[in-house]
């Protein structure tokens, strides 16, 4: 246990390293699901290369940061060698919730995407059962126990049906694809039997387990950010905060001199039904977080000031970071997402549109034109 307990306060400071330098992720995003299979053999007692045992396996997950992760994966075992035969095809399946910290990215730091190649350790508790005959099962295979102490003939041994098990191991991983979403990797493990098998109590006993080598593919699942991984945050201090507030400002001012020149720079000469003198109390700005097109309870307060039945027109923008590729598609979401609340508040919509980048600063916004 003091192995499991140690591997977890590392997690937890390797999540205080990374969690301010990536975006915020939602519920459902950097969700993975993977595939595996190998062979594995007893650790102590014979040649590792005969008898050996094949697997197969299912690894579902989720990174919560760029270097700490959980992950639920279920192995069923084929063969029964080096054990007698408990008459099922299946032997055996184990059972491990399991937590993983990727070294590569704890060690190196993460760059904005994934390295080609990636290390990463795995360490956890599950539940291991031996299919075939219920109660005990009889091997000659392991310790000799006294009948005193199990009420069975001297030279058999109880080999519980139900165990408490443990895994750890290293992942050698490469990041494929254009976007990397796919991994491959290889894995060698030992697992332990933690009770059963001979004794009493929880021990990890080397010579109750057997060493493991799997190799796998992942595939991590398209997120909120329009990536298959994590993207890096652009910190902000307050004084970069305050100039994108002049700025703003800045602009309300000239629309209250200028508002017909203004407002062709900031919606591009978007044509209205009926031409109509523009004041600076028809536009509404909202704001988004990097990277976001959800409506904060602000953005909503300044929207609420819509009436129903008014017409608008709606334009977003996106900051320079990242692809125009993304600031376009990012943009879009915008305003789209202001469209669809001002739809549920009655508004006519005349047009949502997203214009990617405008301008070198960090205009991250939607300009709400009311007709």
């Amino acid at each position: 246990m003091k192995k499991l307990f140690s591997l977890f306060a590392a997690s937890l400071f390797a999540v205080s390293m990374t969690a301010q330098t990536v975006t915020e992720s939602k519920t459902f995003d950097n969700v993975y699901i993977g595939i595996n299979g190998g062979v594995a053999t007893k650790t102590t007692g014979h040649a590792w290369l005969k008898d050996l045992n094949p697997n197969a396996g299912l690894r579902i997950g989720r990174y919560f940061t760029p270097v700490f992760g959980l992950a639920v994966e279920s192995n069923v075992y084929f063969s029964n060698k080096p054990w007698k035969s408990v008459g099922t095809t299946a032997r055996a399946i184990n059972t491990s919730l399991l937590g993983t910290v990727n070294l590569s990215n704890w060690f190196g730091g993460y760059k904005g995407e994934p390295r080609v190649f990636e290390v990463s350790a795995v360490y956890g508790l599950g539940w291991g059962h031996v299919f075939g005959r219920s109660g005990k099962y009889v091997s000659a295979n392991f310790k000799e126990v006294t009948p005193a102490k199990t009420n069975v003939p001297v030279g058999q041994n109880i080999v519980r049906s139900n165990s408490l098990t443990s895994k750890a191991g290293l992942d050698f991983a490469f990041n494929l694809g254009e976007d990397k979403a796919w991994q491959f990797y290889v894995e060698p493990a030992v697992i332990w039997g933690l009770n059963g098998f001979g004794y009493e109590g929880v021990q990890y006993n080397i010579n109750k387990s057997f060493v493991q080598l799997n190799a796998g593919f992942i595939y991590k699942f398209a997120n909120s950010n329009g990536t298959h991984n994590f993207t890096t945050a652009t910190l902000r201090d307050q004084n970069e905060i305050d100039a994108l507030n002049a700025t703003i400002n800045d602009l309300r001012n000239e629309l209250a001199k200028k508002p017909k020149e203004v407002v062709k720079e900031v919606v591009k000469e978007v044509q209205a039904p009926a031409p109509k003198p523009v004041k600076v109390e028809n536009l509404f700005f909202v704001t988004f977080a990097q990277g976001k097109y959800a409506l904060t309870r602000d953005a909503k307060r300044i929207l609420d000031n819509i009436k129903s039945g008014q017409h608008v027109q709606i334009v977003g923008t996106a900051s320079p970071e990242g692809s125009k590729e993304f600031n376009d598609r990012l943009s879009q979401s915008r305003a789209d997402a202001v469209a669809k609340y001002l739809k549920g508040n009655g508004v006519i919509v005349e047009e949502a549109t997203g214009k990617g980048v405008q301008g070198t600063t960090s205009n991250r916004l939607a300009v709400v034109y009311v007709q």
